[in-house]
Formats: C-alpha cells, structure tokens, sequence
C-alpha cells in the first residue's frame, strides 16, 4: 500500500513537471523566442501556449515596449576644437524578436556604442556656438545613422534626445564675457535709438510749431490787410457821403456865406494850433487882411466849382 502511494507521487510530481516545462502564459508586449532541440522553431506572442516536453526550450524574451535607454556622457570635439561633454537619452523598440535574438549578441549594447560615436561625428561636424541651436538637427542625424543600422537587428530606433552640453570652465566664461558684452552692447544700440528717436520727434514738433505759427501769423496779416481795406473802403465812403451832403448844403441859400465863415475859423483855428504846439510864430504877410485871404480861398473854391469852359473854335459875328 505504502508502495502504491510513493508510486502514485512521483507520477503526479511527473505529471506537474510536464505541465511547467509544456503550458507558458506569454504576458502582452512580451514576445517569447523558442528552440526546439537547439534551432529556432517559432516566437510565441501574448497568450496561453504548450511546449513539447524536454524538447522546446524557452531562448530568448523580448520586451515590444519602447525602452529608454540612458547614453553615457562623453567627451566630443567641435569643428573649433573645443572639448564638450554631451550625454543623452536613446528611445527604441524591438520590431523583430527573431533578428533581435540572431542578428547581434546585444543590440543594446551596440547601439548604444553607434550612438556614441555617431554623435562624436556630428558634433565635429559643427561649431562650439551652434551646438546649442543645432541640437534637433544633431538629433536626427543620429536617429537616421542608429535607424539604419539598427535595421537588420529588428530594432527600430525612435528618437534621441540630447541631454546636456557641458562645455570646459573657461569656455563657459569666455562665453559669459561674450553674452554680457552683447547684451551691453544692444542695450547702448537701443539707447542712442530711443535718444535718436525723442530727438527727430522733437525736430518735427519744432517743425510743425514753426509752420502752425507761420500759418497762424500770414492769416492774421491777411485778416489784418482785409480789415484794414474794408475801413479805408468804409472811410471813402463816408467822405464821398459827407462831401456831397455839404456839396449839396452850398448849393442851397446862404451856403455861400456859411462857406465863408467855416474857412475863416478854420483859418484862426489852425494858427492857433501852431503857436501852441511849437515855438515858431509864423506871421503871414497879410495877417490884417483877413476878409482878402477869406476872397482868395473863394476864388480858389469857385474856379474849382466853376472849371472854365473852352473856347470856340467858331468865329463870333
């Protein structure tokens, strides 16, 4: 009975060691690599499979995730010869899981070395000043170099990124130095602009004054010459208006006389004036003969009124 039970245990620790060495659970995004007896017999992907006992073997597993891989910091020389340390992050995926276990011994390890050395090449390819403005090209140029590398290993690089660029200490201050005296010199540029600006502002404020005012000034003249035209037209008039209104008062009865008495007073009139505003006296000849000067104006006054008529050129009978 005893024998019975031992036989019936060891059949059953058989019968579970058949079933861990045939079922295999493949987990997604895991792909398997199986040999049978020693060459390749298939590559299992997600999902429930049975091996053949101690015939299939389980070689090679694959991760179909993207992976990160970290690409140690190295020394690289610039076109100027300037020494930087550049390190950076590689990003890949196994596409092929058959070429990734026969193809290369560790895909990982060489391409992070073609990595390497491929961004040695590039960096060499260019100045110290640009390698800062110059990283997205410098990045695909070594996803292009890893890609096509990388092709008949059944990996497909995806992209790199460059982490740091580290440049010696002195560098790094030659281009501090650099920096602070481009930004002294912009901000000097943009002062004399703004001084520069204010000042032809200020010119063709001036300039605009000067040409409002000049405007204002040759108005008020013309305002003024108008003004004054319009008086002396105004002035006319009322002396064309007075001298026919008194033209008209002579023509009447006793203007004549009226006349006569308007000249004497004005003549008294004006010889008073002259003895108050200067010291001159002057003393006409006839100055007892008032009533002859009084004629003489008359005379004057009716030979204008009266102008003589010509004569006829017909004889008189």
């Amino acid at each position: 009975m005893n024998e019975a039970v031992i036989v019936f245990a060891l059949m059953a620790l058989l019968a579970l060691f058949v079933v861990f060495k045939t079922a295999l659970v493949v987990p997604q995004q895991s792909a398997y690599v199986v040999e049978r007896l020693g060459r390749y017999h298939g590559t299992l992907n997600a999902g429930f499979h049975l091996l053949v006992p101690f015939v299939d073997v389980i070689r090679y597993q694959h991760s179909l995730k993207e992976q990160a891989i970290d690409i140690p910091a190295q020394v690289c020389i610039t076109r100027d010869n300037v020494q930087v340390g550049v390190d950076g992050i590689l990003y890949l995926k196994v596409l092929n899981p058959e070429r990734a276990s026969y193809g290369i011994q560790n895909y990982t390890f060489a391409i992070t070395q073609l990595a390497q050395t491929t961004l040695r090449s590039e960096v060499g390819k260019i100045d110290l000043d640009r390698t800062f403005e110059e990283r997205t090209t410098i990045n695909l140029q070594v996803v292009g170099e890893l890609d096509k590398a990388s092709e008949p290993w059944g990996v497909k690089v995806l992209r790199y990124e460059i982490r740091n660029i580290e440049p010696p200490q002195d560098v790094l201050a030659a281009m501090e130095k650099q920096m602070r005296a481009e930004r002294e010199k912009r901000a000097v540029i943009l002062t004399s602009e703004g001084q520069r600006d204010a000042a032809i502002n200020t010119a063709e404020g001036e300039k605009q004054q000067v040409i409002k005012a000049s405007e204002a000034n040759r108005q008020q003249r013309i305002n003024e010459a108008e003004g004054q035209a319009s008086a002396i037209r105004a002035v006319a008039a009322a002396t064309a208006e007075g001298l026919r209104e008194v033209a008209g008062a002579i023509r009447t009865d006793g203007g004549m006389e009226a006349v006569q008495l308007r000249v004497a007073e004005q003549y008294v009139l004006q010889f008073g004036h002259i003895a108050q505003k200067t010291n001159t006296v002057v003393v006409p000849a006839n100055l007892s003969d008032v009533s002859g000067m009084i004629a003489a104006a008359m005379k004057v006054f009716g030979a204008t009124n009266n102008p003589p008529q010509r004569a006829s050129n017909t004889p008189q009978r």
